[in-house]
């Protein structure tokens, strides 16, 4: 079967002491790629992931960015550190940023300046855009489109809305990323669109340590833990896991125009 890959993962020290031994029990369940977050407001996560990816650069991509619940961090140093790294080659995108109105730690106003302001420098360093985005669908969708996140495209992560915020997410040339929400029997609105999106569009994610999928609830999650999300989008699919994985593993390399081992 081919390689799955984890499109969004928590990997730096402050989640993971050891991420090696994570990767290790990955690859035993049949994982192969680990697209690894690297966010926060120190931008310790995004320095750790660009290294982590400049050690192992066939197995791990990074991305850079930060969490709307930080947007109350942006200073210009911050987005000029961002925007360094972004450049890098082990960078594959600009993420997770976004729009988080269900905690709502950073002000809605300043969350929304901060979207768009690295909406811009992803457009500006070329590279697709890993969205975070929870209560906020009006809002999200509405930044994407007038700030042009279209001409660099990206995934909406950790995929939790309806098809019709899904269908106006693939006319900007965005794809939906599934976690372990999908395995969650009252996730329905998510199961319609897993079973319904065009395979093209489709990506498995884990957002490790968070979010552990059935049957492996009330545990720290890891990227092993993604075979199971990926069995269920298959399920939901009606389509084999070695099906689903191909075309999965395809659309990471082809959305991070990265090739993975």
């Amino acid at each position: 079967m081919q390689a799955l890959i984890d499109t969004h993962c928590h990997l730096d020290t402050h989640y993971v002491p050891d991420p090696a031994a994570v990767m290790a029990r990955a690859r035993e369940a049949g994982v192969g790629g680990f697209v690894v977050i690297g966010v926060g407001a120190e931008l310790t996560a995004a320095r750790e992931a660009v290294a982590l990816s400049a050690r192992m650069p066939r197995t791990v991509a990074a991305v850079v960015g930060l969490h709307p619940h930080d947007a109350s961090a942006m200073d210009d140093a911050m987005f000029a550190e961002l925007a360094e790294l972004s450049r890098r080659p082990e960078v594959v995108a600009v993420g997770e940023i976004g729009l988080d109105y269900h905690y709502d730690h950073s002000a809605r106003g300043l969350q929304r300046d901060a979207f768009a302001r690295l909406i811009a420098l992803a457009r500006e360093v070329g590279k697709p855009i890993v969205v975070h985005t929870r209560e906020a669908a009006a809002d999200t969708l509405a930044l994407l489109e007038s700030e042009s996140a279209r001409d660099v495209g990206g995934i909406i992560h950790c995929f939790s809305e309806d098809m019709a915020f899904a269908e106006r997410a693939w006319n900007l040339d965005f794809d939906v990323s599934f976690s372990g929400i999908v395995t969650f029997k009252s996730a329905r609105a998510v199961h319609e669109v897993a079973a319904n999106a065009p395979i093209a569009r489709v990506h498995v994610e884990t957002d490790s340590p968070y979010l552990a999928p059935v049957p492996m609830r009330g545990k720290p999650c890891e990227p092993a833990f993604v075979a199971y999300t990926a069995k269920r989008v298959a399920e939901l699919r009606g389509i084999s896991l070695e099906a689903l994985a191909e075309a999965a593993h395809e659309n990471a390399e082809r959305r991070f125009s990265r090739s993975f081992e």
